[in-house]
């Protein structure tokens, strides 16, 4: 299994992973992205009244990028 490195990034900060996680597959890696990101849109919704947020988890491996998942949040009210 290869390592891979989820690194999150928002318009706040960066976090390095630099634990990683060994996983069998690229669809492992994706799930695993996907989740993440799940888990961290709730918090960047709490802050993104008013504004455009946006929460990204870079995944690398040893040699280098291998995707990235984005999520984007604008809430606006209408009145």
């Amino acid at each position: 299994m290869d390592r891979y490195y989820f690194d999150v990034r928002d318009s706040d900060e960066n976090i390095r992973d630099e634990e990683g996680y060994e996983l069998p597959s690229l669809e492992a890696v994706q799930r695993e992205a996907v989740l993440s990101l799940a888990d961290g849109s709730r918090d960047v919704a709490e802050r993104a009244i008013g504004s455009l947020t946006e929460l990204a988890i870079d995944v690398r491996d040893e040699s280098g990028p291998v995707m990235q998942v984005t999520f984007s949040f604008h809430l606006f009210h209408t009145n």
